[in-house]
């Protein structure tokens, strides 16, 4: 039922595409999310967290892993999404990727006004489409449950 759901809301998000084929950004956007979400799934149920971390598509459309290191064994998560963003901007520019996700945990207000943890998977494709997934959830017992996904507009700085 999530990655319908979440089908769903890339769709309507297509429309936000500045170039390229639509309905190609929102189809390997997608299979680029499906392929990255597990991972967070399985270190937040099994650990309650994880670092922020990537995966890109190649020209070829090959699905790959982008992390950040930069010596720190526990480095802010701040710091980790910069070079993650950065990592992915020249990669980008290289036109070694097609598309790119991030994923990282953040605080959202749901709308009944509660605070709730949540997934953020930022999804950005060379057409133009950038969108924002927000999971938000709740982990009991090392069982993750989801709440009312929702989506906004990306920033589109992946692909200049």
């Amino acid at each position: 039922m999530i990655k319908r759901t979440i089908a769903v809301i890339l769709l309507v998000f297509s429309g936000l595409c500045l170039g390229g084929t639509v309905q190609e950004g929102k189809e390997e956007s997608q299979e680029l999310m499906d392929a990255v979400l597990p991972l967070a799934e399985k270190l937040l149920s099994k650990h309650g967290e994880f670092f922020p971390y990537g995966g890109a598509m190649t020209p070829q459309g090959k699905i790959v892993s982008v992390a950040a290191y930069d010596g720190d064994e526990h480095p802010p998560s701040s710091e980790v999404i910069d070079m993650l963003h950065k990592a992915f901007h020249t990669a980008a520019k290289n036109k070694e990727y097609k598309a790119t996700a991030l994923v990282y945990d953040v605080r959202v207000q749901l709308a009944n006004g509660e605070p709730s943890d949540a997934l953020a998977i930022e999804l950005d494709h060379e057409s133009g489409y950038s969108i924002v997934v927000l999971l938000p959830y709740t982990l009991n017992n090392g069982k993750l449950q989801y709440g009312e996904i929702s989506a906004q507009a990306g920033e589109s700085n992946v692909f200049q």
